[in-house]
């Protein structure tokens, strides 16, 4: 099995437009999966330079709403693998074009699974912690994928 790629955070900017948002102008919830999917599959794939598809995503924790007119960041990070899935930390935060501080507004695992062209599963590089930040983040991926069984 090859090496990973890179394991270097894919990061997504997006602004939020009127169609994005609720009643209230506040980003609807399934648009900031979309995105947080979006960078999950993005980080997945320059890891191993595969397609990949979404197995599972853990429970996502809203924080706080995005308003119309703010940028929303996202991050993904590979952060655990199996022999064919990989688990990718993605964290989303709101920023304003006035300050562009970021705050986070949410975050969670979403699990990718190396696909062929014919849909097949195809195996990974391993993805090993050294850090003990890293070890954490595994550990924690770990958990959220055993809930999921």
């Amino acid at each position: 099995m090859s090496e990973p790629r890179s394991s270097e955070p894919v990061t997504l900017l997006n602004e939020v437009f009127p169609g994005d948002t609720n009643a209230l102008n506040t980003l609807f919830g399934g648009r900031l999966m979309s995105i947080m999917d979006t960078a999950a599959g993005m980080a997945a794939s320059q890891f191993a330079h595969e397609e990949f598809v979404t197995v599972s995503v853990d429970a996502l924790k809203f924080k706080r709403p995005a308003y119309q007119g703010d940028i929303i960041r996202t991050k993904g990070r590979v952060v655990w693998t199996s022999p064919r899935t990989v688990g990718v930390l993605v964290k989303s935060c709101r920023m304003t074009r006035s300050d562009w501080d970021p705050e986070e507004i949410c975050s969670g695992f979403f699990f990718m699974v190396a696909i062929d062209d014919s849909m097949k599963p195809v195996t990974v590089p391993q993805f090993t912690p050294s850090t003990d930040e890293e070890k954490e983040l595994w550990n924690k991926a770990e958990r959220a994928r055993e809930a999921m069984r």
